[in-house]
């Protein structure tokens, strides 16, 4: 077990380190590859290892359950399919003039280093390792954001370090708030921010200190899940970033980030009542259900779109995190699971759509179905998979996360979250009609690089049979919603 867990957090550290020296090569550009389908590789191997209990390594440092197993597979999904499509976009760069050697080595290196982090954060024991892990991300994806070194691309990334770095500063302090109720309520010094700890003290821990450092858990990695208040960073950064890093951070970081929250509420919850943080996640989820809604209503740029999409799914797998229930955490894993791959998909689309068009405005995007059938179908693909229309998993994870709602006595919020998310299914539904089937005279050809054609067929044909058949995942899902102490 410590094995696998070493190899997938090493190999993409490995990749990171070949690229920076070696420069953007294709044996490096494969390495990279290779490292995202280790860390999947290792997901599915550890998954045959849970059963009902965590088990640890390095001291107690790194954890491995159903979640951290059910994280680091769709780490591995998302991170393969966005750097083998990643080749095709810096050739593609390069070819244009859009970056040079030394861009790509960067992009390149900083991709595997971003991938890393997300490996550590998810298979941390200790939250203060987490913490570090997720500001990791931060500083990478900072420069990732910026790639192109445009106006836009710069002023989108210092606006997302701005605000990330002010919610991590606060996740900051409510990690020594809990370190500080921890240490005393009995527990050892050294390990008083590990979660077996953390769980076996719960019922110690001062009732105030720990709903202080709760809150302001909750707000800080809201941050980085794009949650409200602190999710205006996101449309910026995901409409800047090159596309297969927005596929990055919209399919996987915000759900590495929310991951951690899900850790901590058992914790709160024995120490203050699980009132406390319910409400917080109802108020933090339905706010930032109805910006991302009505944002999906005006948005002119179809990147910007999907971000306000992500938006949506957060506040949804926030609502979904309220009701505590396995149903409900089971079926908010198949939603992060459903949404990575769906999102993927329409990130990489829209890519190519970007660079046929020179623009993300969705008023000169028209006709893609009959310009190229690829693009056509995996963009109808992602928005169907996104809309929650069946057979795709996201209708069963929806319909999920309603059960939950209703058998927590949540209508309240069940119903104002059905609303949004029917406002934000007309505006869905109403731009990529008009992208999908609108006139096309004189528009630019869609051309697409062969490495993103077969990262968008394998996200489509994922898309599918996750729909078709999610049976196989439903034992680990639910394993995972007994490890956070979800209520039958």
């Amino acid at each position: 077990m410590a094995g696998l867990l070493l190899a997938a957090i090493l190999a993409p550290i490995g990749a990171s380190v070949a690229t920076a020296i070696a420069g953007w090569r294709r044996a490096t550009a494969i390495a990279i590859v290779l490292s995202a389908v280790t860390v999947l590789g290792c997901g599915v191997a550890l998954g045959t290892h849970v059963g009902s209990g965590a088990r640890f390594a390095w001291g107690g440092l790194l954890r491995v359950d159903a979640l951290t197993v059910t994280m680091l597979i769709v780490i591995g999904i998302v991170a393969t399919l966005a750097t083998w499509a990643s080749i095709g976009y810096v050739d593609t760069e390069l070819s244009h003039g859009h970056t040079d050697a030394r861009g790509a080595r960067g992009y390149g290196a900083l991709t595997a280093a971003f991938l890393a982090a997300m490996v550590v954060a998810v298979c941390a024991n200790n939250i203060g390792v987490t913490w570090v892990a997720i500001e990791a991300t931060t500083v990478i994806t900072a420069f990732l954001v910026g790639h192109r070194h445009t106006r836009g691309a710069l002023e989108a990334s210092w606006k997302y370090v701005v605000i990330c770095s002010v919610g991590i500063a606060i996740a900051f302090l409510g990690t020594v708030l809990l370190y500080y109720a921890a240490e005393h309520a009995g527990a050892p010094a050294a390990a008083a921010l590990n979660l077996d700890v953390l769980t076996a003290h719960a019922h110690g821990l001062h009732p105030g200190t720990t709903r202080l450092a709760g809150g302001l858990l909750l707000i800080g990695y809201g941050a980085k899940a794009g949650l409200f208040p602190f999710h205006t960073w996101l449309a910026d950064a995901h409409g800047q970033a090159p596309a297969p890093v927005s596929a990055l951070m919209s399919g996987v970081l915000l759900a590495v980030a929310f991951s951690t929250v899900i850790r901590i509420k058992p914790v709160v919850d024995t120490a203050t009542g699980p009132t406390f943080m319910r409400s917080g996640l109802l108020v933090i989820g339905l706010a930032t259900l109805v910006i991302a809604a009505l944002m999906l209503t005006v948005t002119s740029d179809i990147k910007r779109m999907f971000a306000y999409s992500s938006m949506e799914n957060m506040g949804l797998i926030a609502i979904a995190a309220a009701a505590g229930t396995t149903l409900g955490i089971a079926a908010l894993l198949l939603h992060v699971l459903a949404h990575g791959i769906g999102k993927t998909v329409l990130f990489l689309a829209g890519g190519q759509l970007q660079a046929a068009h020179n623009s993300t405005a969705i008023a000169d995007i028209t006709a893609v179905l009959r310009r190229s059938r690829l693009i056509g179908v995996s963009l109808a693909v992602g928005v169907i998979v996104l809309l929650g229309l069946p057979p795709f998993a996201m209708f069963a994870s929806e319909l999920g996360i309603v059960r939950s709602l209703a058998g927590a006595r949540l209508g309240w919020a069940l119903g104002a979250g059905m609303l949004m998310i029917a406002v934000a299914f007309a505006a869905l539904a109403r731009n990529a009609g008009r992208m999908l089937l609108g006139g096309g005279g004189g528009a630019p050809p869609i051309a697409v690089p062969r490495t993103v054609a077969v990262a968008l067929a394998i996200g489509v044909v994922a898309s599918i049979a996750l729909g078709i058949s999610a049976g196989p995942l439903a034992g680990l899902f639910t394993m995972a919603a007994a490890s956070v102490g979800a209520a039958p």
